[in-house]
């Protein structure tokens, strides 16, 4: 391993792990613009919810994120502050429910706990590239979707061995365990040595000493780390699924679903989804797409 490579690793890590001290330079790539405001509706009319009733009564809303995922949902480790597509979402959705930003405390939750989390009620609803499908829906309930990914590859800027899934067969590939890429991979490419972790930054971790070849998950989540240090990652290969990302909620409360479904279309609308993404996922240089059509089942 050569020196910038040693650098660019140490970097990279303590930016992923969280271990950031005050005064620790900045990462590498873009870094949020100015984000829009989102206007905090009047929402006592709205009412059947035990989750809302739960989340006035303590005075704030608790919101499940990830920490570690660059321009989607990340954590600053000096400050404590979440940012990102996904946060943002989650605010401006909890604006509509009449509770401003400094109102919703959010708790990272790994993917292989976010069900638990929202059945035990340590979370009011979910925001964290959390895919909609049909075995999810029969534990959890879900809003959206509100963002179409799919997943894809990151692999080291030097390889040129891998170009997509069917460059995978005996490569050691990381991804975070219990997710959906996860799954894809240990069904659908049984020859692949997959390797998963709580976390995808500790995947990336792994990517950049060399320990695994390849990290999959969604696209979106891809970019970001990319973006981060350009010099050293991209993201290879089409895409080989279709992700909806929704708003995970308690299953039986289509209460707050519906109020939910109702502030998306609304911020979708007035243009607060287009300008929330153009100041995180964003600055990846993708491109905002067309918001999905939301699922009001």
């Amino acid at each position: 391993m050569t020196r910038k490579w040693v650098l660019a690793a140490a970097a990279l890590i303590a930016l992923l792990a969280g271990c950031g001290k005050e005064g620790t330079p900045p990462p590498k790539g873009p870094q949020p613009s100015a984000l829009p405001s989102y206007q905090v509706r009047d929402a006592a009319g709205l009412t059947g919810s035990p989750t809302l009733d739960a989340a006035r009564a303590r005075g704030h809303l608790v919101v499940g994120a990830k920490e570690d995922q660059p321009y989607l949902g990340e954590k600053n480790p000096a400050t404590g502050e979440y940012s990102g597509f996904d946060i943002e979402i989650a605010k401006m959705v909890g604006a509509d429910l009449g509770f401003a930003p400094d109102r919703i405390e959010f708790r990272t939750i790994a993917s292989a706990n976010r069900e638990t989390a929202l059945q035990n009620g340590q979370v009011d609803y979910y925001v964290g590239t959390y895919t909609i499908n049909d075995n999810r829906k029969k534990l959890v309930g879900f809003a959206g979707p509100y963002y179409l990914a799919g997943q894809s590859l990151l692999v080291r800027g030097n390889d040129d061995t891998i170009h997509g899934p069917q460059d995978l067969n005996g490569k050691k590939v990381c991804s975070a365990a219990g997710s959906t890429p996860y799954q894809r991979i240990q069904k659908q490419y049984p020859d692949v040595q997959l390797i998963g972790y709580d976390t995808y930054s500790a995947c990336v971790d792994n990517l950049i000493t060399g320990q695994v070849d390849a990290v999959t998950t969604d696209n979106t989540i891809l970019m970001g780390y990319a973006a981060k240090v350009p010099d050293e990652l991209k993201v290879v290969g089409p895409l080989f699924s279709q992700e909806p990302y929704g708003i995970g909620t308690p299953k039986d409360d289509t209460v707050l679903r519906g109020a939910l479904n109702d502030a998306l279309a609304h911020h979708e609308e007035n243009g607060d989804w287009k300008r929330a993404y153009d100041a995180t996922l964003g600055l990846s240089g993708v491109p905002a797409p067309a918001p999905p059509p939301i699922d009001r089942y």
